[in-house]
């Protein structure tokens, strides 16, 4: 039998692992790991968007009002208060934003959002999210992966690999990168343990979207060629070379980059967008953000439209701090809801003039909240024990608010959610019953939510 080491060398390595199906319409594979597959039961959401709120947007200035603040500004607090990160804890710091009753559910948001407001009554507003960990990195790995250690799929790739996806032409889990790196680094978005077939794919919306997959000759029939060559190089290893699973991975992951080549700049082209959808999610702000992440929000939309199961929004860079704010909460905080608040707001609206709302779930959520007491004068440290996050679209019932912390905004007292809780509505939402989505791996069944997870009938439309 040869080993995995020597039939790689024998071969020529990874480099030399190519296409069978570029210039055919099957794979070569013994199966395709992203053909659409059925569910448990019938979804109510086809598609999810993720706006992953990198650093930890502040409760108590966002989604969850506490007057007390208010009343107490500057005073010392009298309640018990654990270990920060920094541990310069500082007086109560009342929110510099006021709120305002929206829709027609009366849904209380902060002056930070007010465009969130135009669409209130779709969001379901959870005020009782907690987070594994106070440590970006590891509750970043655990938002995404239900783990607070790296290595773990992703939640992205886990529903790629219960669902598959409708667009056999672009990936399943897409990451629309707006430039700022997680603090765990890209491992947030990895397949771990799964195929590679699943992991998320990046674009960076731009001039070039997805540079590395451009085609690098200057003729196609030059490519052509290339392709028929490698096609019958890969027969041949197929051939010899039974249920390989890295290089099945890495034949299908090659096929489906060549199909990107022409499928990833029809999708993320924005220029036969009407005038006014592009004024709808500020593509013609002042703020060079707001254009940024307005146009990562109208590429997921396109991306719904074509059948990618799962589609993730990172913040842009360039705002120095993400919406970590240990010092300066009301001009870190500003920056960053001025980027979002109306592209966010557009895609909501969009979707439900399309009628794709209801088949999409989109999902807003950071890796934690902040203090209700400052850090030092003006900034707020992390907080894992009580924090607010919305969820829209796809099943979620709308103008709602489930759970509270404490009057302080600090600790959850009713209707805890974990990230567990979170993935296992996501999976039902989407069809897939949280706990027979496994996947064999080092000798037991490992599933997305671990041995936890409750199904929340409160949020569910």
């Amino acid at each position: 039998m040869v080993s995995r080491r020597d039939f790689l060398k024998k071969i020529g390595g990874v480099g030399a692992l190519t296409i069978s199906g570029m210039a055919a319409t099957n794979s070569f594979g013994a199966s395709m790991p992203l053909a659409p597959k059925n569910p448990h039961f019938t979804p109510k959401a086809k598609s999810v968007i993720f706006l992953y709120m990198d650093g930890g947007v502040s409760q108590v200035d966002s989604f969850d009002p506490k007057p007390l603040l208010s009343k107490l500004n500057g005073q010392k607090p009298k309640f018990k208060v654990d270990a920060t990160v920094f541990n310069n804890n500082g007086n109560i710091l009342k929110s510099p934003w006021e709120f305002k009753n929206y829709g027609e559910s009366g849904l209380p948001i902060s002056d930070l959002f007010p465009q969130l407001g135009k669409v209130a009554d779709e969001l379901c507003v959870i005020r009782s999210m907690t987070a594994f960990s106070p440590n970006h990195p590891n509750a970043t790995y655990a938002l995404h992966s239900g783990h607070v250690l790296s290595g773990r799929p992703s939640m992205g790739a886990w529903l790629t690999y219960g669902l598959g996806t409708d667009n056999q032409s672009l990936p399943g889990f897409v990451v629309l990168h707006g430039g700022q790196v997680p603090s765990s680094g890209m491992q947030s978005f990895t397949s771990g343990f799964l195929p590679a077939n699943y992991q998320g794919s990046t674009v960076l919306p731009g001039d070039k979207p997805l540079f590395n997959v451009t085609p690098r000759e200057k003729e196609a029939n030059l490519q052509a060629r290339k392709l028929s060559l490698l096609k019958n190089i890969d027969q041949k290893l197929m051939a010899q070379h039974a249920h390989i699973p890295a290089l099945e991975s890495s034949i299908q992951n090659y096929e489906l980059a060549y199909k990107m080549q022409s499928a990833i700049p029809e999708a993320v082209d924005l220029s036969k967008e009407t005038a006014a959808t592009k004024k709808l999610y500020g593509l013609e702000a002042d703020y060079k953000n707001t254009k940024k992440y307005g146009a990562q929000c109208l590429i997921a939309r396109r991306m719904v439209e074509r059948g990618v199961r799962f589609i993730e929004l990172t913040i842009n860079g360039g705002n120095g701090d993400r919406w970590d704010q240990h010092r300066d909460l009301k001009g870190g905080h500003s920056r960053n809801a001025l980027a979002v608040d109306q592209p966010i707001s557009a895609l909501i609206q969009d979707l439900k003039s399309r009628g794709l709302l209801d088949s999409t779930l989109i999902v807003f959520c950071g890796e934690f909240g902040r203090t209700p007491f400052a850090q030092g004068k003006n900034g707020r440290d992390h907080n894992p024990q009580g924090f607010s996050m919305w969820m829209a679209g796809g099943g979620i019932k709308g103008g709602t608010v489930y759970g509270s912390t404490d009057e302080f905004g600090y600790r959850v007292i009713e209707n805890k959610m974990t990230v567990h809780d979170l993935h296992a509505n996501m999976l039902h939402l989407t069809g897939i019953d949280h706990t027979k989505l496994t996947y064999r791996y080092g000798g037991r069944d490992v599933r997305l939510t671990d041995v936890h997870g409750e199904i929340i009938p409160e949020i569910l439309s």
